[in-house]
């Protein structure tokens, strides 16, 4: 039988980004000369301090199960096994005192770590 690439849709309430977060996404991609047909891959693996960590890049490819959302533009790719740590996240950018970057509130994040992208569940 024949391996078929299934892409399904997220609903809105299931990750959000801010404006903010929008804004900064396509400006690292006008910056970078990254081409329109990379997405941006939103993911969790294991490691940390916390045990998880919170993953982040660009990617043309969409795989065996993966989810998209489209936030005013921005194409969001989540893989399968991610989705089920990710449900409610809201993705923001910060450019604050403590530092630039991209900044996760995850409601299922039961503890997480001093520098915000590692977290436990």
């Amino acid at each position: 039988m024949e391996n078929t690439k299934t892409l399904e849709t997220l609903t809105n309430n299931e990750i959000v980004l801010t404006p903010k977060a929008v804004s900064e996404v396509k400006k690292i991609k006008d910056e970078n000369a990254i081409p329109e047909n990379y997405n941006l891959r939103v993911g969790v693996k294991g490691g940390g301090c916390s045990g998880l960590s919170y993953t982040l890049g660009f990617d043309s490819e969409l795989k065996t199960g993966d989810k998209e959302l489209d936030v005013d533009g921005v194409k969001v790719i989540v893989d399968w096994k991610s989705i089920l740590y990710l449900k409610g996240t809201t993705i923001d950018y910060s450019d604050g005192l403590s530092g630039k970057g991209f900044v996760f509130n995850n409601p299922s994040a039961k503890k997480t770590c001093g520098c915000g992208s590692s977290f436990g569940v």
